[in-house]
Order: C-alpha cells, then sequence, then structure tokens
C-alpha cells in the first residue's frame, strides 16, 4: 500500500494546486481517473488511501474517486497485432514469441475529469 499511499498524496497535491488557480472555490465533487494495468497501481488500494488523506482538506472531504482501468495492450511489430500480456507471467507475443517491443495502453496514470459540487464539470 505505500505505493498507492504515495500515489494519492502526489494527486491530493496537483488537485491541490488546480483548485487554487480556479476562478471558484466549490469543493470538488468526484473525481475521475485512468489508471493503467501496467502501473502497479492497485485501484481498491488507491481509494482506500484517497478515502482517508482527503480528509485533511476542505475542498475534497466530500469528493469521490472514480477510477477507470486502462487494459494493458502491446503491440508485435512481427505479427503485426495487438495483444494483451500476462502481468507478471508472460510478456511475449503470444502468436510468434517474439519480445514485448511496443506499449499500447495500460501505462497511464492521470486524471481524466473533475466535478464540482455545483455539477459543472470540468475537464
Amino acid at each position: 500500500m505505500p505505493h498507492e499511499v504515495d500515489m494519492t498524496r502526489a494527486l491530493i497535491l496537483s488537485l491541490r494546486d488546480w483548485h487554487a488557480g480556479q476562478s471558484k472555490s466549490h469543493p470538488i465533487r468526484r473525481v475521475l481517473l485512468l489508471v493503467g494495468q501496467f502501473t502497479g497501481v492497485e485501484p481498491d488500494l488507491l481509494r482506500s488511501a484517497f478515502a482517508r488523506q482527503k480528509l485533511d482538506t476542505a475542498f475534497l472531504r466530500e469528493a469521490e474517486l472514480v477510477i477507470r482501468e486502462s487494459p494493458f495492450v502491446a503491440h508485435c511489430r512481427g505479427c503485426n497485432q495487438d495483444y494483451q500480456p500476462d502481468i507478471g507471467l508472460r510478456y511475449a507475443c503470444p502468436t510468434c514469441g517474439a519480445a514485448m517491443d511496443e506499449i499500447r495502453s495500460g501505462r497511464e496514470l492521470k486524471i481524466e475529469r473533475v466535478e464540482w459540487a455545483d455539477d459543472d464539470v470540468t475537464g
């Protein structure tokens, strides 16, 4: 869980800085986060860490963290096909056995959207 605790601290600091630069000071109602399966971040642990750490911030105290997972997808240049490697087990192309050389998705970790308590939505 230390990884998720650190990630949550960084997320809250980013949200704090962003919130401070906004023209309105409404509390944040929802944070939508994109998390790739290959980041090593466990969504449930991240939600738990966020639930605890947000209590120390007035602008996030009631916020919900919504996580959308991005699948881990690699591309084999030899076969010219996309495939989903088994994390921790097998990264090579299942068709030709070539080593994984390109990751198409699964490394994302970004804020997709922030919603204010007054129902305005920001991107």
